[in-house]
C-alpha cells in the first residue's frame, strides 16, 4: 500500500468504529428513446449514481451479466442499433482515485426488432366498381417517423416481379396512412412501402393484398368441379364463354406463390380448362378467368383443407333462391356428416345433415362453417347474396295487379279525377 493512501484507510477505519459509515449508493440505468426500438435507430444507455460529494465516477457496463469493456463513460451510445445489441444491461460506478464504489444497478432490457409494414383492407377485398375501400399501411409497434407509398404488383410469365407507383399515390406521415377507392379502379395486387429518415435509413415492404373490383359482367363463367368452394384432393376449373369465344385462361393468386398461370408446376392447362390432380393447402387462393387482353372475371375463393369441409355454392346466390349447405368429411364413406352449422361464428342449426334456407335474402350474407364433435371444424366460406332487379319489378307489378283485383274501379276513378282537374284548370296536387 502506498503512503499516499494511508490517510484514506485510517479515515475509513475511524468511521467504521465511530458508526459513521456512509450508505453505498445504487446505480440506475435508463434507455432512450425507449427500451423497445427498431433496427437502425440511435439508442443511448445512461448510468446515474446519486451520491453526495462525489463529482467524478468511473463506470462499468454489463451486458447479460458479463462485463462490457467497450465503454467506461456514463453514456453508452449505439448509432445504429442491431439485433445483436439486444440484451439486459446494468452498470456500476467507482469514484475516481478513491475506494468508494456503488452497488450495481438492476438490469434493464433492450429489445431490438425489425420493422415490418403491414397492409390491411377495410371493409373488404371484394368490391363492386365505385365501392368505398381503404388500404391501411402501418408499422406495428411504431407510430411516428414513417412515410408511406403505394404500389401495384405485377408478375410476368417468366416470374419477373414489377412494382408500379400508383398514379395518384401520395405520402403520409405517422403510424398509418389511407388511400381511397379512387386509385383502385381495377383488380390487382397492392403493396405499401414504409421508409424513415432523410435520406431513408430504413425501408420495408408490406405483405401483398389482392383487391378484386368487379364491373360490368361478361358472358363468361368459371366452372368449378366439384361445384363447391372447399376441396379435399383434386379439382378442375374451366372458363365457359356463352359466345364461344376463345382465349380465356385460368389464373390464380395465393399467399405463398402470388400471381400464377395454370402451369405444369401446380396444374394442367387444356384450352380454357385447368386441372389440379393433387391439391395441397397452399393451393388455397383466388381463381379467375382472364382474357388475352388482361380482363379478369368471375373470381372464386378456393380453399383446400384436410378433414372436414363445408359444401357451399361457388358463385353468389340470388335473393329468393334456395341455399343448401352440407358438411363433408374426407375420412368417411358417408356422404354428409350430421353437424352443427354456424354463421359469422354463431350457431344457427345443430345436428343436421344439411342446412336449407328456402328463400335467401341479403341478411343471409356472411361467413358460414360447420363443425362435427369428433371429426372437427371446416374452414369458413363467404356466401354472397345478390339482389334480383327483375324480381323487384315483378313484385311491383304483382302488387298493382292485386290492388286492381280487390278494387276493379280504382283505375276508372283515377282517370276521372285527372279528367275533371283538366276541365277546371287545376292539378290533382291543388285539391
Amino acid at each position: 500500500m502506498e503512503l499516499s493512501q494511508l490517510p484514506l484507510v485510517l479515515l475509513l477505519i475511524s468511521n467504521i468504529y465511530s458508526g459513521q459509515t456512509e450508505e453505498t449508493p445504487k446505480a440506475t440505468v435508463t434507455i432512450k428513446p425507449a427500451q423497445h426500438v427498431f433496427r437502425g435507430e440511435r439508442v443511448t444507455l445512461r448510468c446515474d449514481i446519486n451520491a453526495e460529494g462525489v463529482t467524478s465516477w468511473q463506470y462499468s457496463w454489463y451486458k447479460d451479466s458479463s462485463v462490457n469493456a467497450s465503454s467506461e463513460l456514463q453514456e453508452h451510445t449505439f448509432n445504429s442499433v442491431t439485433e445483436s445489441d439486444a440484451g439486459k444491461y446494468s452498470c456500476k460506478g467507482s469514484e475516481r482515485g478513491e475506494l468508494r464504489t456503488s452497488h450495481r444497478s438492476d438490469e434493464v432490457t433492450l429489445t431490438v426488432s425489425v420493422p415490418r409494414a403491414v397492409l390491411s383492407v377495410s371493409p373488404q377485398t371484394w368490391l363492386t366498381e365505385g365501392d368505398p375501400v381503404t388500404l391501411i399501411c402501418e408499422v406495428k409497434g411504431s407510430s411516428t417517423g414513417w412515410t408511406f407509398s403505394w404500389f401495384t404488383e405485377t408478375v410476368s410469365s417468366d416470374y419477373i416481379y414489377r412494382y408500379d407507383l400508383l398514379s395518384d399515390s401520395s405520402r403520409g406521415a405517422g403510424g398509418n396512412y389511407t388511400v381511397t377507392s379512387a386509385a383502385l379502379n381495377h383488380t390487382g395486387v397492392y403493396v405499401c412501402g414504409a421508409e424513415r429518415g432523410k435520406p431513408a435509413d430504413y425501408i420495408t415492404i408490406s405483405n401483398t393484398q389482392l383487391i378484386w373490383v368487379t364491373g360490368v359482367s361478361l358472358p363468361v363463367s368459371l366452372i368449378v368441379s366439384p361445384s363447391r368452394t372447399q376441396h379435399f384432393t383434386s379439382l378442375s376449373l374451366s372458363c365457359e364463354d356463352q359466345n364461344n369465344s376463345t382465349g380465356w385462361t385460368v389464373r390464380r393468386y395465393t399467399d405463398i406463390w402470388g400471381l400464377e398461370d395454370c402451369s405444369s408446376v401446380w396444374g394442367s392447362q387444356t384450352g380454357s380448362s385447368c386441372t389440379i390432380r393433387d391439391t395441397f393447402t397452399y393451393d388455397t387462393g383466388v381463381y379467375w378467368c382472364q382474357s388475352e387482353s388482361g380482363e379478369k372475371h368471375q373470381p372464386v375463393n378456393i380453399t383446400v383443407h384436410v378433414g372436414v369441409i363445408l359444401e357451399s355454392p361457388v358463385h353468389p346466390v340470388t335473393e329468393g333462391e334456395t341455399l343448401t349447405l352440407r358438411c363433408l368429411d374426407q375420412n368417411t364413406t358417408s356422404p354428409n356428416l350430421r353437424a352443427d352449422f354456424y354463421k359469422d361464428g354463431t350457431l344457427i342449426q345443430s345436428q343436421t345433415t344439411e342446412m336449407i334456407i328456402s328463400t335467401v335474402s341479403k341478411s343471409h350474407e356472411g361467413f358460414y362453417s360447420c363443425k362435427h364433435p369428433e371429426r372437427g371444424e371446416s374452414p369458413k366460406s363467404w356466401i354472397s347474396v345478390t339482389v334480383s332487379h327483375s324480381g323487384s319489378q315483378i313484385s311491383v307489378l304483382h302488387t298493382l295487379s292485386s290492388v286492381l283485383a280487390v278494387c276493379p274501379y280504382l283505375l276508372v276513378t283515377v282517370v276521372l279525377i285527372f279528367k275533371c282537374c283538366r276541365m277546371r284548370g287545376v292539378t290533382p296536387l291543388d285539391l
